[in-house]
């Protein structure tokens, strides 16, 4: 991996560069831990190319500005992910700084042609929107976005259908290899079903978690039917997966499955499903990385273990 130009970020002090030091050193040493086996990779239906069950996130916890020292942390997720075996990094042009820090890492490390770089158009007019890309480019310096997604898919079929007509366009021209749409909110499922039906999607984006099993019903049938792509936002609930669990064990018959931790419990629950192409927790450790990818390797739970987790999820409710 190639090291950090610190020429090019005058901002950096002595102790940024020690902090952004000790950070790759601690991703360094998750490794062993990642060789232990391989991630699961799941197809793109409408090409075959495979994808690490796990990506990346970056709501939240990559909008952090010009901060050095939280650049170098950050900089450690990247060094984990990819290290790791993954490679799906979903951002967005409104996620504050998001999209900056995203594209200043990934070329200070010089990383892209590991990375499965995702983000975002917001529905608008043809020449916002084309100016809100433009813009993502700059930002991620980037010249082709491997997945651009219609942010928050509107209720208007028709504005989505013009939009999803500028995307092809895009797409056509190479700039975009592939196009789909996002929501982070269960009301939003029949709208996506609409979609995927209707367009044929490469990717949908959808919120699911144990806690919030809504896309199971018609949603993740539908992707699967019309060989469309899913990413999973959400998986932890906001962290309400977790505030739920938190004092408690994990249940010896985790084992049974090779879930080493709540993390990888919940995310396991998810990959089952064999419509979920991929699941992107915001991660802001890289010993986060390495446990979430551990979700990855190893058996997941089959029918009725996975009816076993929802009954305990429902007696801790």
């Amino acid at each position: 991996m190639r090291k950090l130009d610190f020429s090019q970020r005058k901002r950096f002090s002595r102790r940024d560069i020690l902090a952004l030091g000790g950070a790759i050193a601690a991703a360094a040493a998750l490794r062993p831990a990642a060789a232990a086996g391989s991630v699961m990779t799941r197809p793109i239906p409408r090409t075959g190319e495979r994808l690490a069950a796990v990506g990346l996130g970056t709501a939240i916890v990559f909008d952090i500005g010009e901060d050095a020292a939280r650049r170098a942390v950050q900089s450690a997720v990247f060094a984990a992910l990819v290290e790791g075996g993954a490679s799906v990094v979903d951002t967005a042009p409104s996620y504050g700084t998001a999209e900056s820090v995203v594209g200043d890492l990934v070329a200070a490390l010089g990383i892209r042609k590991r990375i499965f770089l995702a983000t975002k158009v917001r529905v608008a007019p043809r020449v916002a929107a084309a100016t809100e890309m433009q813009e993502s480019l700059r930002r991620l310096k980037a010249e082709r976005i491997d997945l651009m997604q219609i942010h928050n898919a509107s209720a208007d079929l028709g504005a989505m259908a013009d939009q999803l007509a500028l995307l092809r366009e895009w797409q056509a021209r190479g700039v975009i290899r592939y196009v789909g749409v996002t929501h982070s909110q269960k009301s939003a499922n029949e709208r996506l079903v609409a979609l995927v039906e209707r367009e044929k999607l490469d990717f949908v984006q959808l919120n699911y978690s144990l806690g919030e099993r809504g896309a199971e019903a018609r949603l993740l049938p539908a992707a699967a039917a019309a060989g469309t792509a899913v990413l999973v936002n959400l998986p932890f609930g906001r962290g309400r997966l977790f505030g739920a669990v938190r004092g408690r064990a994990l249940p010896e018959w985790a084992a049974e499955f090779d879930a080493a931790s709540w993390g990888q419990f919940f995310l396991k629950y998810l990959l089952a499903n064999e419509a979920v192409s991929c699941v992107i927790p915001g991660m802001d450790k890289a010993e986060y990385v390495a446990d979430n990818l551990g979700a990855a390797r190893g058996r997941l739970p089959d029918a009725a273990q996975r009816r076993k987790m929802v009954e305990l999820w429902e007696s801790l409710r």
